[in-house]
């Protein structure tokens, strides 16, 4: 049974008190330090809703950098060796944010652009539209075996590997939360962002920590997906939101909840292994798919096929011509009935470790 942990508090105050090394992964949305002074209005005159919230508002560049290099710090201590945190911000701070990250001994993966369908126009007309924020995945250390499910990512991608530029729309209509028709929180984020985070980078029952609750979208997607959540808030209207939010998320059956194995992790076996374990007999007969070449399994695991002797990968490379070969997938024996890839075998092994 995962668990659920909010705490209405400072992110500062819960951060000490939480055990070192026993977080996987770290969502943080901290504040942008946008530095507003006065109303955005449109050309219409009306207001525009903008982040001009008091937990936004900071002195000047060096308090800002103070704040950031305390919570950062006890990020770091509270992540286990092999994880990783995730911090969004736009380009009022990710700068600022990154360079502290590094300070701290954090080793930076990848730098995500998160492209926004439908960003909020630039009224005056005096820049660019700020139609992007920035996210910064990183490791706990340069040596951390970290958690990317690469291949859940590929497939979620249509088969092709995901890129460092992500086109998603923006926080509205029915997942926007309101009160009196005002949004509840300036900056909340997009579900499908979340998802997308702890997809890749986490798996089932690991500890998700968001120190910037808000109005709990990490926790939406971390429940939903079958993860640990500690969240922290401190403003107590967002917390309320982002309990009854929380609660109210039904988490994903969990016969649909099974990630991509990612293949470089899984324990190499070699054919030579099935042998000496007795799980393949020398001089068992070989074939490649359409049964057009047999092989022998000699004593040594190389297999013999016209007059070609070594791995199954060589000999089933030089027998089509090709440069390579999975064995795994090409050699097929006959078990029990049924015409079985080689592969079948590597599984039952492994199934046992």
């Amino acid at each position: 049974m995962n668990f659920i942990k909010l705490y209405n508090t400072d992110c500062l105050e819960k951060l000490l008190a939480i055990k070192s090394e026993s977080v996987d992964l770290i969502f943080a949305d901290p504040p942008y330090n946008l530095q507003l002074k006065n109303k955005l209005v449109r050309p219409d005159s009306s207001n525009v809703s903008a982040v001009d919230d008091y937990w936004d508002q900071f002195k000047s560049f060096k308090q800002y950098d103070e704040f950031c290099i305390k919570w950062i710090k006890e990020c770091h201590r509270i992540l286990k060796k092999n994880g990783s945190i995730w911090v969004i911000g736009s380009y009022h701070n990710i700068f600022r944010v990154g360079k502290i990250i590094q300070d701290n001994n954090f080793w930076i993966l990848n730098d995500i652009i998160w492209n926004k369908k439908n960003p909020m126009p630039n009224f005056k007309g005096t820049r660019l539209t700020n139609a992007h924020e920035t996210l910064i995945w990183a490791a706990k250390s340069k040596k951390s075996k970290y958690t990317f499910n690469y291949h859940s990512m590929k497939t979620l991608n249509d088969d092709k590997q995901l890129r460092s530029d992500w086109e998603l729309a923006i926080c509205n209509g029915s997942e926007r939360i309101t009160s009196n028709n005002k949004k509840v929180h300036s900056t909340q984020k997009p579900e499908a962002l979340l998802y997308r985070v702890l997809l890749c980078a986490s798996n089932k029952n690991d500890i998700i920590l968001d120190p910037f609750m808000g109005s709990g979208t990490t926790g939406a997607v971390a429940k939903k997906l079958g993860r640990n959540f500690i969240g922290i808030e401190k403003d107590k209207k967002y917390f309320k939101v982002a309990e009854k939010r929380i609660n109210d998320i039904k988490e994903i059956n969990e016969n649909f909840n099974i990630s991509m194995i990612n293949k470089r992790k899984e324990k190499r076996i070699p054919f030579g292994y099935l042998v000496e374990s007795g799980l393949v007999e020398p001089g068992l007969d070989l074939f490649d798919p359409k049964r057009k070449y047999k092989a022998k399994v000699m004593a040594d695991g190389s297999i013999f096929c016209n007059k070609i002797q070594g791995s199954i990968h060589k000999v089933g490379a030089e027998i089509q011509g090709m440069p390579s070969c999975n064995g795994w997938s090409y050699w097929h024996f006959n078990f029990e009935g049924k015409f079985e890839p080689i592969d079948y075998l590597r599984k039952k092994i492994r199934s046992t470790l």
